[in-house]
């Protein structure tokens, strides 16, 4: 029975994943600043990337780990004080996992590691963004890019994989929590007119790419994890309103409003960015809620 620790495992993907690697059989450490007693298939141990501490036996028994920690880039307006947050939770949290585990962890044969869409741009009017893409010259891009470049030691010794998560759609938190929370009132704000695409993915499908990214040994580097169905926010919010058979007014919330109320951040709330999920297909990955009517059906029901 093989052992996987997860960085983050107490966050909205970690959660569902730590589910998902239970059910399948394997056994689960967290790493974590507050570790709980055991819980069937299911430990814990420490981990603070500012105090360089972790457990080291822990470690040791280790066959891959899955990094997902860092500090939510949605949960505070964008300070600079914030923003230094986001960046070296992720960097400064990349590079001590991935020395310890290289220390510490023999057995472990693969660093399976969450980045983000962010590392894209807005859309110009071509093709889809590709893993092959280049980074964005903003805070997001230029912090994406250097969250991927912490783990580049890993490549000396076992398999890296790298995520790139898009719009993770759950009904316990994130992006969709506070699109359909006004559906309810009878709203349907459609942000800066909705007509921006949103590259998204279901929980289940983004958790399960973590598992299939584990098990397949042929997957290396980059994959985008996002549907293969990208969608602009007017329509995602029509597709709530559908499924959740109410009545509900679209209401714009107009461009300068949210810079307003967000600040900076305002910028990825109104982006376009279409994002391809071909490179992951190809690898063999099958979605099961690849369209957006399918995902809020789930979802709603």
């Amino acid at each position: 029975m093989k052992t996987i620790g997860i960085t983050g495992g107490t966050g909205l993907i970690g959660r569902v994943l730590t589910h998902m690697l239970t059910d399948k059989g394997y056994e689960v450490i967290i790493f974590t600043r507050s570790p709980k007693a055991t819980n069937g298939q299911v430990s814990y141990a420490y981990w603070d990337a500012y105090k360089q501490a972790i457990d080291t036996a822990a470690l040791q028994s280790l066959d891959a780990i899955v990094h997902l920690a860092g500090e939510g880039v949605a949960d505070k307006r964008w300070t600079t004080q914030r923003k230094r947050e986001i960046l070296e939770s992720r960097t400064i949290g990349t590079s001590f996992i991935i020395s310890q585990v290289m220390q510490h962890a023999p057995q472990c044969k693969a660093f399976i590691s969450s980045s983000a869409i962010g590392y894209y741009g807005a859309d110009t009017g071509g093709k889809p963004f590709t893993e092959t893409s280049p980074a964005d010259d903003s805070f997001l891009g230029a912090t994406c890019q250097a969250w991927e470049a912490a783990s580049q030691p890993a490549d000396s010794r076992m398999r890296r994989v790298l995520l790139r998560v898009g719009i993770v759609l759950a009904t316990d938190g994130g992006a969709y929590k506070e699109f359909a929370k006004p559906v309810r009132y009878g709203i349907a704000p459609l942000l800066g007119g909705g007509n921006q695409t949103i590259s998204w993915i279901h929980i289940h499908d983004v958790a399960a790419m973590f598992v299939y990214a584990l098990e397949n040994e042929g997957m290396l580097g980059v994959y985008n994890a996002v549907a293969p169905a990208p969608v602009q926010q007017r329509l995602l919010m029509f597709t709530i309103r559908h499924y959740t058979k109410g009545f509900s007014i679209p209401i714009a919330v107009p461009a300068f409003v949210l810079k307003l109320m967000l600040g900076e951040m305002s910028i990825e709330v109104l982006k376009s960015a279409t994002v391809s999920s071909n490179k992951i297909e190809d690898a063999g990955f099958v979605f099961r809620y690849p369209t957006i009517g399918k995902a809020v059906e789930n979802l709603v029901g």
